[in-house]
């Protein structure tokens, strides 16, 4: 019997996480099929993606983008109508033939589109962790009422997920579930002496010593904000509250992420450091399929080490087990602060060890409210952006 091939629409298509899953997708033509592909403004990439994939519907974020998009097309012969713009996004986000969607835009961006999906009732691949982070009782509450499927693509949630048990219901007590264990690698500056990360350049910070990311997820990296927000995902994945979250250093990043049972058993999820194995789990989930990644080689390796995070070197870390104690708007606060930091620092505008100092400066000139609709949210979002505009500005090194 012929099974009709899974159709798939990747919203940040030209990121990592979209590169890699396009990866995973081409090896196996007979299961999966592009539906639409999405992507800000690399429109060069993009049009090499449709040229290859034939989706019928590709997304850019201007009409300039468009423009430039539907004119490289045209040169291949490739009928993929072009969109503009964050209605479009939204719009392919909730396909009515679209059976899953990988939502792997990066930052507060990516939320309303993931949003949509889970009204639509979608199979979603969340790679975009912020849709959880700012709006994690908003968007919960639309994935159970329209009985959208989630499945988690950070490598550490995806770890969780499949140590979990298979009857798992968010009810650590009855499943037996102890703790969680969300192992982080501790970035390219976990020895390095506190009082040099004032003086760390955006090349070092973007250099991580396993895996290939993007340059804004690789700063969140080196300051430990991308565990923080991972915390703050977990607890609304898996209904775990932040004490039974705990962040273990591993830099080897060959154990993912484990989960202690009650009877002392501590189940982990092995790998090489390599998106495809979670994004190739989660599309083809539940049966497995190649995901074109090495297999891992333990002896070669050696050891694994262990260590807890220190929370002096990694404040931001400290401050998203704060604000997820807070609740209400304080994540998405924290979130658009983080990223007008991390800009700022890429752009270098801003020095290394001010990120969470902006942060803290947001999170404490927010007004505080219970975030249950989405319009408080981003309130929050656009309030906290401006405060953190400008403590930037008033510590920015000058040009």
């Amino acid at each position: 019997m012929t099974t009709r091939r899974q159709r798939l629409v990747v919203l940040g298509a030209t990121g990592s996480i979209g590169v890699s899953t396009l990866d995973v997708v081409s090896r196996h033509p007979d299961r999966f099929e592009v539906l639409a592909l999405s992507a800000q403004n690399r429109v060069d990439r993009l049009a090499e993606q449709c040229g290859r994939f034939k989706p019928r519907f590709a997304v850019v974020g201007s009409a300039a983008a468009a423009e430039r998009l539907a004119s490289l097309l045209r040169r291949s012969d490739c009928e993929t109508t072009v969109l503009a713009g964050a209605e479009a996004l939204e719009g392919i986000a909730c396909l009515a033939d679209a059976d899953a969607v990988m939502a792997a835009i990066v930052g507060a961006a990516g939320l309303r589109p993931t949003l949509a999906a889970a009204r639509a009732g979608k199979k979603i691949l969340l790679a975009n962790k912020e849709a959880l982070v700012m709006a994690g009782p908003v968007f919960m509450a639309e994935i159970q009422r329209n009985n959208a499927i989630l499945l988690p693509i950070d490598s550490e949630h995806n770890a969780i997920y499949q140590s979990l048990p298979r009857d798992y219901s968010c009810d650590l007590s009855s499943s037996g579930v102890r703790r969680i264990l969300l192992t982080a690698s501790g970035g390219p500056f976990r020895r390095t002496p506190v009082s040099d990360l004032a003086h760390v350049t955006p090349e070092q910070a973007c250099a991580h010593p396993n895996w290939a990311m993007g340059r804004k997820i690789s700063v969140d990296s080196a300051t430990m904000m991308n565990k923080g927000l991972e915390v703050i995902e977990a607890h609304w994945l898996f209904n775990v509250p932040p004490e039974r979250i705990e962040v273990v250093i591993h830099p080897q990043s060959v154990i993912h992420s484990m989960v202690e049972y009650a009877d002392g058993s501590v189940i982990a999820q092995l790998g090489n450091p390599d998106m495809r194995t979670p994004i190739a789990h989660a599309l083809a989930h539940p049966d497995r399929i190649e995901a074109g990644v090495a297999p891992l080689d333990l002896c070669r390796i050696g050891s694994l080490d262990f260590e807890r995070p220190d929370m002096d070197r990694f404040p931001c870390l400290r401050l998203a087990y704060e604000v997820l104690a807070r609740g209400g708007n304080a994540p998405a606060v924290l979130n658009a602060a983080n990223e007008i930091a991390v800009e700022a620092f890429l752009e270098r505008r801003l020095a290394f060890d001010l990120i969470p100092i902006v942060i803290e400066q947001a999170l404490r000139n927010t007004a505080w409210m219970k975030a249950d609709n989405l319009d408080i949210v981003m309130e929050a979002d656009a309030a906290a952006r401006k405060i953190a505009r400008k403590a930037v500005d008033a510590r920015a090194r000058p040009a």
